[in-house]
């Protein structure tokens, strides 16, 4: 993903399903003098009362904006550890670059990410990541006019691929030889398939899933590929939180078990798959 020039972060309000579970419990948090921070349950947030969460917009059906609320299934999980820590969960829009340096995790703006981010090796570097929370593939979407059947037909076929920027997406098709044209957004790539710049575009495919529940979508578009690669989500704190990962991993795992993840999954994703909801660790 990648964000327009001179873009503005944006503070934001997630709203969610879960969300009328978050209160603020002002007597469990105590300020660190001077600092602005406070100490929640032997977690240290950047804002006192609140979980700051990072993002980038839009990236349905993970997270989204509709009518000034964010929401969407990262945004429902990260609810759950706000939850737990007795705060509110804000989000702030950031370029997605940030993600992988761990930018905004350093300079004390935000307390974790989640961006539908795969977790990789590269990225480990910079940032902590969470247990995986989400397995994930990329899909291969085409009009239905485009003649396409796979993605190997798009190169054999001399037909145009695109991608959302800076992502594994993207990463993949460039290493099995693919050129594509590369879109700052989901919705731009959605856009650039609909306006005819390219006849078929690689995205993870819960994105493609969201889109295909528009019956405009459905009728013009189909998949035609379906390319695991091992693809792992996970949220991401500063190096060495260790406080914080715990608080996350622990909801993630509680979430699991208690048939919560499989709810929220169900309410932004569609049919529940038991194999998403039990990945590997990373």
């Amino acid at each position: 993903m990648k964000t327009l020039a001179g873009r503005r972060t944006r503070l934001l309000a997630a709203t969610t399903a879960t969300a009328a579970l978050v209160l603020v419990a002002a007597g469990c948090s105590s300020s660190d003098s001077g600092s602005g921070k406070t100490t929640v349950k032997g977690v240290h947030l950047v804002k006192a009362g609140q979980l700051t969460t990072c993002t980038h917009l839009p990236y349905p059906p993970f997270q989204s904006e509709v009518n000034g609320k964010v929401q969407g299934f990262d945004v429902s999980l990260v609810d759950l550890v706000a939850k737990d820590l007795g705060v509110k969960q804000q989000i702030l829009d950031t370029p997605f670059e940030n993600f992988k340096t761990g930018a905004f995790l350093n300079s004390g703006e935000c307390d974790l990410a989640a961006a539908g981010m795969t977790i990789t090796a590269e990225r480990k570097k910079n940032v902590d990541f969470s247990d995986p929370y989400f397995e994930a593939t990329q899909a291969v979407l085409v009009d239905k006019n485009s003649g396409i059947g796979s993605l190997a037909d798009v190169k054999a076929k001399g037909k145009k691929l695109g991608a959302q920027a800076q992502t594994t997406g993207e990463d993949y098709v460039k290493s099995k030889g693919y050129d594509p044209i590369s879109f700052e957004s989901s919705d731009a790539v959605l856009n650039g398939l609909r306006t005819g710049q390219v006849q078929a575009v690689v995205i993870d495919y819960p994105v493609v899933q969201g889109w295909l529940k528009d019956k405009a979508n459905a009728d013009k578009f189909k998949v035609v590929d379906n390319l695991k690669t091992g693809e792992q989500y996970g949220f991401t704190v500063k190096k060495g939180n260790k406080a914080l990962l715990d608080a996350v991993n622990k909801a993630i795992k509680t979430a699991k078990a208690d048939g919560t993840y499989k709810k929220i999954y169900e309410q932004w994703i569609g049919p529940y798959e038991a194999s998403v909801a039990s990945p590997a660790a990373s």
